[in-house]
């Protein structure tokens, strides 16, 4: 495998080559690979208007009555948002998930601000293994802590004398869950936000006479402020739109994406989910709001003179977050071991032996072992198309940009249109493409219940985390290789395949790795798409607890999981033996 030529070569290239014109001048324009990018631009918009604009739309203008239902209803736009909102029940359950997302928010944010500290400000030890271990949580589907809860805290679990009234079901057990399922992307959002930091300022403080108290008032907490008014608006955003965990632990205390999926689902009353829906896009939009703004001012926040900030040992203090960090870890690792435990015995609690008769999915509700090989499709085919379109559609917008009204456009239509599932909750999104693609004068209304539509949905789901990680990836490429290519008359698309794809390779593994992830664990924005055909083993859970089969369902969720672990830690190892090999020149020097 040849190796890419050093930085000093190439600007060495662009010097010799700097005389020779990109195109000459009188070139046609069809001689150019202009014409190709702008197809294959237009072809990704197209794309993102069919898998996501138009779905969003469509939901929206259901919701509103200015289209008609794919059911039949006798109220139509304001007249049936009048008579879900004056629901004798609805306002309560308006109130209930306010309360319940306002408490998770309220206690995940500061353990996850408390562990990202723990990471990025001390020199506690066993760092890296917190920090990984505190991640498992996104590996798992979101029923998972449910489940786990009621072999704890249910009728028959381990600790159900701890719980008041004895009982799991209700406000509490959805608290305890989503703090769970929440916790580790507000840490991801705070150990990003405890990054950045200035040394000078510390060094100042502590040239000053100042306690650590004080500077951690003065300094740490100012600075980190839009993190964690960004990492609340996510919690609050994550649970207000969650219905795995209300669904399993809820009991009569409803919430309002649990009412959603139940008026789409049990009641086929499409017109009311869009409505609720539309209410769940509020906080949603919310949220994309605090982030856009935590963006600014994060960046405006950082000096071109900061220096880096490495914290000095303090035994108290590291011995202090340690603990603290062990506990909230323990309890993570106590909510996966109880689920995966419970799933390798023959009957929780009264017979411990350990079987397998759990993993007899065939002899189960809920999709037996063709759910599970269906994700297994719908991750792959998700993590292969997905990871090509949205890396490829980044370094159009990015790195191919020309001068003229289209180009611009079209680069500001695709960063609107690829930034949008950031605002869109996923069972929004899914009843968006119920709406859409399930209304009988669409022409793909064909694709409906089938796995195609469910990787597209999908893959637009998750195209925002993973098109930012990708445009970050070719932000660190100097413009000196595109420089050279056009100077040297060479295609741009092989410059792509040649240099710039090779050179990203760790950005397009991490990219992979995470569709690959959501689409194992993905439960709202297919629930409302799959066939008995295409059943997910996500909703191969939720059907079998309510079906009463915890212990399958336990089981599953294993599955789930640990084919997550599994493939994440063979790209990752894939991801370090293809740098080692490719770019060994970023390390010659040294």
């Amino acid at each position: 495998m040849s190796m890419l030529p050093p930085e000093a070569n190439v600007v060495a290239a662009t010097q010799s080559a700097a005389s020779k014109p990109a195109r000459a001048a009188g070139t046609p324009f069809w001689r150019t690979d202009a014409p190709v990018l702008t197809g294959m631009k237009l072809g990704w918009l197209l794309l993102l208007a069919i898998g996501l604009l138009l779905p969003t739309a469509m939901m929206l203008l259901q919701a509103t009555g200015l289209v008609a239902s794919v059911r039949s209803t006798d109220e139509h736009g304001l007249a049936l948002v009048a008579h879900v909102v004056q629901a004798p029940n609805f306002l309560a359950m308006v109130g209930r998930t306010l309360a319940v997302s306002g408490a998770v928010a309220a206690i995940v944010v500061p353990l996850a601000f408390a562990l990202a500290y723990a990471v990025q400000r001390t020199r506690m030890p066993l760092r890296g293994t917190m920090r990984t271990l505190a991640m498992l949580p996104l590996f798992a589907p979101s029923l998972l802590p449910g489940i786990a809860l009621v072999y704890l805290f249910g009728n028959q679990g381990l600790f159900k004398a701890w719980m008041s009234g004895n009982n799991i079901y209700g406000f509490w057990g959805i608290v305890l869950g989503e703090v769970f399922y929440t916790f580790p992307y507000a840490l991801m959002l705070l150990l990003a936000t405890l990054t950045l930091a200035d040394g000078r300022l510390y060094d100042a403080a502590r040239a000053m006479g100042a306690s650590p108290w004080r500077t951690f008032r003065t300094v740490t907490l100012p600075g980190a402020r839009y993190g964690l008014f960004g990492a609340f608006a996510l919690v609050f955003t994550l649970v207000a739109t969650d219905f795995g965990v209300p669904t399993v632990v809820g009991g009569s205390y409803q919430v309002l994406a649990v009412e959603a999926y139940k008026a789409v689902v049990g009641q086929q009353q499409f017109a009311r989910g869009a409505v609720i829906g539309l209410m769940l896009l509020l906080p949603a939009l919310l949220t994309f709001a605090v982030e856009r703004l935590v963006q600014r001012r994060q960046h405006a926040a950082l000096a071109s003179r900061a220096q880096p900030y490495h914290p000095q040992p303090d035994r108290l203090r590291d011995g202090l977050f340690l603990l603290l960090s062990v506990l909230v870890v323990g309890g993570i690792l106590l909510m996966l071991a109880t689920a995966v435990g419970a799933s390798l015995v023959k009957l929780w609690p009264y017979n411990l032996e350990l079987s397998l008769r759990n993993y007899d999915f065939d002899n189960m509700d809920g999709g037996g072992w063709l759910a599970y090989r269906n994700s297994l499709k719908l991750a792959a085919l998700t993590t292969v198309f997905g990871t090509a379109l949205i890396f490829t559609g980044a370094w159009l917008v990015e790195k191919t940009r020309a001068a003229g009204w289209l180009q611009s456009g079209l680069h500001s239509a695709i960063r609107f249109a690829v930034l949008l599932p950031m605002a869109v909750p996923g069972l929004v999104l899914g009843l968006g493409y119920v709406f859409f693609f399930n209304h009988p004068a669409n022409p793909l209304n064909g694709l409906y219940g089938g796995m195609a539509l469910m990787v597209l949905c999908t893959i637009m789901h998750c195209a925002t985390a993973a098109h930012l990680t990708s445009v970050a990836s070719l932000g660190q490429l100097d413009p000196v290789f595109e420089a050279v290519s056009a100077s040297l008359k060479v295609s741009a698309l092989r410059t792509y395949w040649r240099v710039t794809l090779p050179m990203c390779v760790p950005a397009v593994l991490s990219c992979a790795r995470y569709l690959f992830v959501s689409a194992m664990t993905t439960v709202s924005a297919v629930i409302f798409l799959y066939s008995p055909d295409t059943v997910l083993a996500s909703v191969a859970v939720l059907n079998m607890d309510d079906a009463g089969d915890i212990g399958p369902a336990a089981a599953m969720s294993t599955l789930i999981l640990v084919t997550s672990i599994v493939v994440s830690l063979l790209l990752e190892l894939a991801t370090r033996g293809i740098v080692r090999r490719t770019q060994a020149w970023r390390t010659a020097a040294h």
